[in-house]
This record gives C-alpha cells, sequence and structure tokens, in this order.
C-alpha cells in the first residue's frame, strides 16, 4: 500500500507565487521606494517644505518598516503571505492617494509612517517567506527567480515615474502609482498566492516568553554575528546608492562618466543573480555568501585606489554590483541553513531589523560624515573596514 501525499500546497502554487511576486515586486519597489527620488524636487518646488524634511518623512519611513519586520514576519508564520500582501498593497494604494493630496507637513509625515507599515508587508522580506513556506527545500531557486525579475524595479519605474511627472504632475503621478498597487498587486497577491502553506501547519503557534527562543535564537552568538553582517553589507550599499555619484564627481569625474560607470551596478547586480542560479545548486549560502563579502571590501579599495582611471573604477563597481546582487539572495537563504525552516518568517524578520534600518540611516550618517571631513575618502575606508569585519563575522557564524 503506497503511502500518502504529503499535506502540501499544489505543485503549481509555488512557481505561480514566484511569477506573480516578481510582477509585485516590481511595482512595489518601484511606487514605494525608487518613486521617491522623483518626486522629491517637485514636492519641494510647490509645497515649499525643506529638502531635508521631506527626506527625513521617507527616511522615517523605512525605519518604520524595519520595525514592523518581525510582527510582520511572526503574521506570515501564523496565516501565510495572503492575506497579509493583500492588505498591504490596498493600504498602500489608499496611501499614495492620500499623499497627492496632502498640504500639510504632519499629514505626509503620518502618510509615509504607514507606507512605511507597507514596505514591510509587500517588499523583499514577506515574499521571501511566501516563498520559503510554499518551496521548502527548493526556496533557493525560488527566490533567486524572484531577484532576477525583481531587479528591474528601478529599471522600469525611475524612467516611467519621472514620465509621468513630466506628464501629469506629482499629485496625478501618486494616484497613477496608487493605481498599480491596486489593479496589479491587490488582485496578484489576493488570486496568486497560496492562502497558507499546509507543510508547516503542523508547527506550533510563534512562541511567546520563555518559548521565543525556539522561533529566534537570541542567545545564539551566530544569530547576532548574522545580523551585523547583514548590517554591514547593507550600509556599503545604503551610502553608495546615494552618494556614488557624487563621490566620483569628488575625484574629477564628469557628471555624464560618473552617471555611465554607476549604470554598471545594476546588469552586475542580475549577473550575480544568474550565476547564482545556474550554480546554486553546486555551492551551500554560506560558501555564495563568503565569496560575495569577501569581494566587497576588494571592490571598494579599487575605487580608492583608482582616482580618475575609470577602468580601475568599473571594475571596482562590478565586483561591488554583483556581490549585493549574491548577497540579495543570500540574506533570504543563509537563516534557514544555519537556524532551520521552522518559523523562517520569524526569524527573516528579525534579522531585517537592523538591515532596513541601515538602508535608512546610511545615507544620512555619511553625509554628516563628508560634511564633517570635507571629502569622501574617509567614509570609504570606514567602508573597507566595516565590510572586511563583515567578512570574518560571517565566517564565524557559518562555522557555528
Amino acid at each position: 500500500m503506497s503511502k500518502p501525499a504529503p499535506d502540501r500546497a499544489p505543485r503549481a502554487y509555488p512557481w505561480l507565487a514566484v511569477w506573480a511576486l516578481g510582477v509585485t515586486q516590481i511595482v512595489s519597489w518601484g511606487s514605494l521606494y525608487y518613486a521617491f527620488p522623483l518626486l522629491l524636487g517637485p514636492i519641494e518646488q510647490q509645497l515649499g517644505w525643506a529638502r531635508s524634511e521631506i527626506v527625513g518623512a521617507f527616511s522615517l519611513s523605512v525605519l518604520v518598516a524595519g520595525v514592523a519586520a518581525l510582527p510582520v514576519g511572526i503574521s506570515i508564520d501564523r496565516f501565510g503571505g495572503r492575506a497579509l500582501m493583500s492588505w498591504g498593497s490596498l493600504a498602500a494604494a489608499l496611501l499614495l492617494a492620500l499623499l497627492s493630496r496632502t498640504e500639510s507637513l504632519a499629514a505626509f509625515y503620518l502618510i509615509w509612517i504607514g507606507l512605511g507599515v507597507c514596505m514591510a508587508a509587500t517588499l523583499y522580506e514577506p515574499a521571501f517567506a511566501v516563498i520559503y513556506r510554499n518551496f521548502g527545500e527548493d526556496a533557493r531557486k525560488g527566490i533567486t527567480a524572484l531577484t532576477l525579475i525583481a531587479g528591474f524595479a528601478s529599471t522600469v519605474f525611475w524612467p516611467f515615474t519621472e514620465w509621468l511627472v513630466a506628464s501629469l504632475g506629482w499629485r496625478s503621478a501618486l494616484i497613477v502609482l496608487g493605481a498599480f498597487n491596486l489593479l496589479v498587486c491587490w488582485p496578484l497577491h489576493r488570486f496568486a498566492l497560496p492562502p497558507t502553506a499546509p507543510a508547516v501547519r503542523s508547527v506550533p503557534e510563534p512562541p511567546s516568553g520563555a518559548d521565543r527562543n525556539a522561533a529566534i535564537p537570541w542567545r545564539a552568538a551566530s544569530f547576532w554575528l548574522l545580523g551585523f553582517v547583514f548590517a554591514a553589507n547593507m550600509l556599503a550599499f545604503a551610502v553608495l546608492s546615494v552618494h556614488l555619484i557624487p563621490l566620483l564627481v569628488e575625484r574629477g569625474m564628469t557628471s555624464a562618466r560618473a552617471a555611465g560607470l554607476a549604470a554598471i551596478i545594476g546588469p552586475m547586480q542580475v549577473a550575480g543573480r544568474v550565476v547564482e542560479y545556474l550554480f546554486g545548486r553546486r555551492v551551500s549560502a554560506s560558501a555564495a555568501g563568503l565569496t560575495a563579502l569577501a569581494v566587497l571590501p576588494a571592490g571598494l579599495l579599487l575605487l580608492i585606489a583608482g582616482g580618475r582611471s575609470w577602468v580601475a573604477v568599473a571594475v571596482g563597481l562590478a565586483l561591488y554590483g554583483a556581490s549585493n546582487g549574491v548577497m540579495t539572495v543570500v540574506r533570504a537563504i543563509i537563516p534557514a541553513e544555519l537556524f532551520g525552516r521552522e518559523r523562517y518568517a520569524t526569524l527573516n524578520g528579525a534579522l531585517s531589523v537592523p538591515v532596513i534600518a541601515t538602508r535608512a540611516a546610511g545615507p544620512l550618517a555619511a553625509s554628516i560624515a563628508w560634511s564633517a571631513a570635507g571629502g569622501y575618502t574617509g567614509i570609504l575606508w570606514a567602508l573597507v573596514l566595516v565590510s572586511a569585519l563583515a567578512v570574518v563575522a560571517f565566517y564565524l557564524a557559518a562555522r557555528r
């Protein structure tokens, strides 16, 4: 007598979820994160607020996303991702519409706080958790495929948002961006994601009190080492994502050449993920992460030593881009490899808190350091040091 098939989501669901989430990640990242720089100037001109006040609201929203990451992870472990991500898209649509009508700085901040919660409910972290709950041991391939698709968010939404703002104005552009969340993201989250993951229903409810260590290894040194690694890696990405062009201009390059060199990063991120997708089964996530982390300080050193040599800078940025592309996947995979797949969403949410906080605070800290030092060289050396420490910390975490 044959054994009954295990109780799990239908076989078609996992890849359907990946393709659906690929589309929703492009829209969610594009409308909630990448659109902001294109809206900054027009909002500043029309409403007369200081640029620091406007940027402060966005930074606060990213910090809120970090704080919300853990409760979002606990919710996904309990109920799955369908309802959470669906409501996140509906709320994003409503809040973007409200943002288009705002005239008050206080209301502007309140809306961005709400959008921070929407980011926590719709961006990479919950998407990774949904895939993990339905792919199980094959999640690495699904997550890599998702990041390959979602990697085009800025490529699509930067020119699209610029066109919307130029054609319709920033207020109407926000209405359109909200409509994408309502008409694209909400139905895909609602109808293409599994309602639950039956394979994990036997796992007890997320713990409280003394049992919390069963979900999050608070006492494990490897957990804290991993949190430092993720935050250190995000620090380099967050700082360079904002400061790279002025850094290259400071070193004597024209704005056009600086922008052209910066364009190398996106394709190299995708290239790193393609390599991970094709060869990921042959190496552990620990080995892939250690390699990617070791490449980063080498790329940063080339930025320091390259000076005005565009060849050296191009190679340095290529290494930086490939490293970041692979680490996006490793951040999603390594928690399960080190701590197991039970309550993955809760654990991943906890480890996302320092990452998202660094993403919000890193550029501001670099601005303050630049003003104090009068240049970017010291900042680059600090990133090299932190990145090198991350390699050591990751090695120690993976060994435990």
